[in-house]
């Protein structure tokens, strides 16, 4: 269970590309609609949830769980910086 010490956009975005682009053997824009693609199946969609709790210590729960947040890299990108400015907020 690593953890990555990424609090970047760019940062996360490159992170999050390594790790799908690795997992399908084949580089993913960070734009590209994953499920359109038919790079990510509902296994995987699983897959990314997890990695993405583990990798930058965010809980994604309830209405985070849509397959909107999982689209793209930068979908998931947007979905951990918002994850990470709301734990920063409430340990203000």
């Amino acid at each position: 269970m690593s953890q990555y010490l990424v609090s970047s956009a760019e940062g996360i975005e490159r992170t999050i590309t390594a790790f799908v682009s690795k997992r399908v053997g084949a580089d993913v824009p960070a734009d590209r609609d994953l499920f359109e693609s038919g790079l990510v199946s509902s296994l995987f969609a699983m897959e990314l949830v997890v990695h993405l709790e583990q990798a930058f210590s965010v809980q994604i729960l309830g209405d985070d769980l849509k397959r909107d947040s999982f689209r793209s890299v930068r979908a998931m990108t947007d979905l951990v910086l918002r994850l990470n400015g709301a734990g920063q907020a409430a340990d203000a």
